[in-house]
């Protein structure tokens, strides 16, 4: 089948390099985000698909707008059978409808759980032991097409958003590949979702402040979910601290939520709002990230220091 692959981000990388290297399948076109200002001097930068994508010497897109006619016109001239959609934005019925086929997205849970923006982030702030990838069909509403395909996938205990996500994306990679072969070959066939659907939101600012007076299993899996990027924060003499790498710790210390209460098996112990928590890895605004055993070095923590 001839394909029409869209994704932005990092982890769509290695969906579109299996499906050109492993794949019976022949990427036409490839459709990315716009090339963006970025690094100090702000310079356009390339999405990490584009740069795959120029890599194989494909065509590229990059619309403003999806709805341009001649975006829709350009799109179409490749004849693409099937869409994939991987990490990408909400595509209009005039985008998704181009294929005869429709487009088939590798969506990061299993539907209907953990619909929306974050799915790989949320199932580690949650707790969760077991997460996985969907491949559906795009309809008009968000996350809600038919199912295709479904595989699950471990949350190891020291897992952070990117070990799993880079876990994810090798079995996401044959998970589409399995998709495209059943649908060419009638063995695959769409279902409704079942079951009762849970929401991942977009990460914002306040999702990421670390709030010290919760418990500090929320505490440590915020920061789990979080790492690397965007990062869990808390905030220092007013200075913003970047949190990487945490460990519940036992203790019956009674100090107020977010209180420095000692140092410890090289983490820095600070009271949630039941239970301590032990911070590993961190980043001072203005500094590069460090353990926290170098952190205290250079900006001693005396027990009693409060995080904001």
């Amino acid at each position: 089948m001839r394909i029409a692959f869209m994704g932005t981000p990092e982890f769509a990388v290695p969906i579109l390099t299996s499906l050109i290297e492993k794949s019976r399948h022949e990427v036409v076109v490839v459709v990315t985000g716009c090339d963006k200002p970025a690094g100090r001097h702000l310079r356009l930068c390339s999405t990490p698909v584009k740069m795959v994508a120029e890599s194989y010497n494909l065509p590229i897109l990059q619309p403003d707008c999806f709805t341009d006619p001649l975006f829709l016109e350009r799109l179409a001239s490749y004849r693409p059978d099937i869409g994939v959609v991987v990490a990408f934005r909400i595509l209009p019925e005039e985008v998704y409808s181009i294929p005869p086929l429709g487009c088939v997205n590798l969506h990061g849970s299993l539907l209907p759980e953990l619909r929306g923006a974050a799915p790989i982030n949320w199932a580690i702030m949650r707790g969760y032991t077991e997460t996985g990838l969907t491949t559906f069909s795009i309809a008009s509403k968000v996350d809600t097409g038919n199912i295709l395909l479904q595989e699950k996938v471990g949350i190891l205990p020291e897992d952070n958003f990117d070990t799993l996500a880079g876990r994810m994306c090798s079995v996401g990679s044959e998970l589409v590949i399995q998709t495209l072969n059943g649908l060419e070959d009638g063995l695959v066939h769409p279902v409704p979702q079942q079951g009762k659907a849970t929401s991942a939101p977009k990460l914002t600012r306040d999702i990421c402040l670390i709030k010290w007076e919760k418990p500090a299993h929320h505490i440590h899996n915020r920061i789990r979910g979080l790492a690397p990027s965007p990062s869990a924060f808390s905030s220092l003499g007013g200075k913003t601290v970047k949190l990487f790498s945490s460990a519940l710790w036992d203790s019956a210390n009674t100090a107020p939520p977010g209180t420095t209460t000692g140092f410890a098996d090289g983490m820095i112990l600070v009271q949630t709002g039941s239970g301590c928590l032990g911070i590993r890895e961190l980043q001072l605004e203005g500094k590069k990230r460090m353990t926290a055993v170098d952190f205290i070095k250079g900006y001693p923590l005396p027990v009693g220091t409060v995080w904001g």
